[in-house]
């Protein structure tokens, strides 16, 4: 057993460690605890090597390890997916290493902890600030795993500080639409974008409830006759390389998919012929908006025209598109100019980007759909879509002066509604439908790991019953845009309309 050993001021406990040798009873920064008693100093010293024959001592001097060295060294040891070392890194980097790279890990106090929460809280909202408390404690935990800690500071107590119920981790509630909502939401993204690529992509989420990266990360060959098949995502890192990886948590899954939903995602594939992407040399389904960087020819352009002219760009583009608005002589000059120059219109398409970005197509397709607004860019300040009435719903508006040259702009369709809010979306509708939670967790991705869960198996039955709830919704959005207006500028959904006609 452990002993008491005379100082000269104090009474110091020894206990034999596991390897013969003795140490000495210690505080959790390493210091030699004093005590003024000599059986204090035995109760201690037994204690501690009651602790190491059972296992569970550790090496007080193990807690100096700074938390940045600790972090460092735990990040490394991690193989998780990219997408949650990417996360894992920005919390660190970001959010926790500013407060806490110096400290010691026994240092660290609770208090610490509260004080650097509430400074978070003053500047991010409160859901971002749980997640990086959560991995602070995922860190500290496997701290105290090798012995390095004996208690984790992150743990949350209950029962304790102020007594704010559900509020104080309350959060905005996440925006949803319905059919209708979303149908219009879609026809106003192909509209923004030029193309009817985004109309089947935001049905297709809406009815399917297929992650952004899912929807990204959809091959050919997995689009296959009443099924949906979720092997692969495609998901961005900071960087801006969109790695493939398996579906978030492994979810693989089938997705039952109407008939029309197969039908309008098959279509679109014959219409469009998609070809490997550069990148990952996989046939995808849907394919990037905008050009891509390098894009581009080396003949004459608008610019060197009206540089040839003596006139604006815009002047050019009213001779090239509406020449009936330019005066005779200034027309004429124009003519001139392309004929000099060798001029050619749209002389090389411009190359599509291989995938869409999902701040890109968030931000300038979905948001502006979804509200009927520009978003904020330095040195404009947002702004609603300008659009011209007709044909109806209207279409966007592009140039200089477009504002000048509108004549109306969309009413918020979901304001707040972003891409995985129609995965929500989809989620409530099926509960409206009375569908089963057992296939509704398949079809979303979703794991319940309950004994009610491991009883319940998807039937036949409850398939066709949810396919025939979802062509029911769909059809009653055609008939209320209908009622709006019979034709649309987009040319699957006027095909559409005109056949439910």
């Amino acid at each position: 057993m452990g002993y008491a050993e005379k100082r000269a001021t104090y009474w110091r406990g020894r206990y034999k460690l596991a390897d013969g040798k003795y140490g000495t009873v210690s505080d959790p920064t390493g210091a030699v605890v004093k005590f003024s008693t000599k059986r204090e100093a035995k109760q201690a010293a037994d204690a501690e090597e009651v602790a190491v024959r059972r296992g569970e001592w550790r090496d007080p001097a193990a807690g100096q390890e700074t938390f940045g060295e600790y972090a460092s060294r735990w990040y490394a040891d991690q193989d998780l997916a990219a997408s949650t070392m990417q996360n894992y890194r920005r919390h660190i980097e970001e959010h926790l290493l500013s407060t806490f790279a110096g400290k010691s890990l026994s240092g660290i106090l609770r208090s610490d902890v509260e004080r650097w929460e509430k400074a978070e809280k003053a500047v991010y909202a409160a859901s971002s600030v749980k997640t990086w408390r959560s991995t602070l404690h995922l860190i500290l935990e496997d701290a105290i795993d090798e012995g390095l800690i004996t208690s984790n500071p992150a743990a949350r107590r209950r029962g304790r500080g102020k007594r704010a119920g559900r509020s104080r981790d309350r959060g905005p509630e996440k925006v949803i639409t319905d059919p209708l909502g979303a149908l219009l939401l879609a026809e106003r993204a192909a509209l923004l974008s030029g193309r009817d690529d985004e109309f089947v992509a935001v049905i297709l989420k809406t009815y399917t409830g297929m992650r952004w990266g899912e929807i990204v990360g959809l091959e050919t060959e997995f689009a296959r006759p009443g099924v949906v098949r979720v092997e692969w995502q495609l998901y961005e890192l900071d960087s801006g390389e969109l790695v493939r990886v398996p579906p978030k948590d492994d979810s693989y899954r089938t997705i039952d998919a109407t008939d029309w939903l197969s039908a309008l995602v098959a279509d679109h594939i014959a219409r469009t012929k998609p070809t490997p992407c550069p990148c990952h040399g996989k046939i995808y389904v849907f394919r990037g908006q905008g050009a891509a960087r390098t894009a581009g020819h080396g003949g004459a352009k608008l610019v060197d025209v009206a540089r040839r002219a003596g006139v604006s760009t815009g002047t050019v583009s009213n001779v090239l598109n509406h020449p009936e608005r330019v005066r005779e002589e200034t027309r004429v000059r124009v003519e001139l100019a392309v004929a000099e120059l060798g001029f050619v219109r749209n002389a090389v398409p411009s190359q599509e980007a291989a995938h869409w970005r999902r701040n890109g197509f968030a931000t300038w397709l979905f948001q502006p759909a979804a509200t009927g607004w520009y978003p904020k860019k330095a040195p404009q300040e947002p702004r609603p879509v300008p659009l011209l009435g007709e044909p109806w719903p209207g279409v966007p508006v592009r140039g200089r002066s477009a504002s000048q040259r509108a004549d109306a702009c969309w009413l918020p369709v979901a304001k707040g509604l972003t891409p995985h809010g129609l995965r929500h979306s989809h989620r409530t509708v099926m509960e409206d439908l009375g569908t089963e939670k057992v296939l509704m967790d398949e079809r979303m991705g979703h794991l319940d790991g309950s004994v009610s869960a491991r009883y319940a198996h998807v039937t036949p039955g409850m398939r066709r019953r949810l396919l025939a709830g979802l062509t029911n919704q769909w059809e009653a959005a055609l008939d209320a845009r209908r009622a709006m207006c019979p034709q649309s500028p987009v040319q699957v959904l006027d095909r559409l309309l005109a056949l439910a006609a």
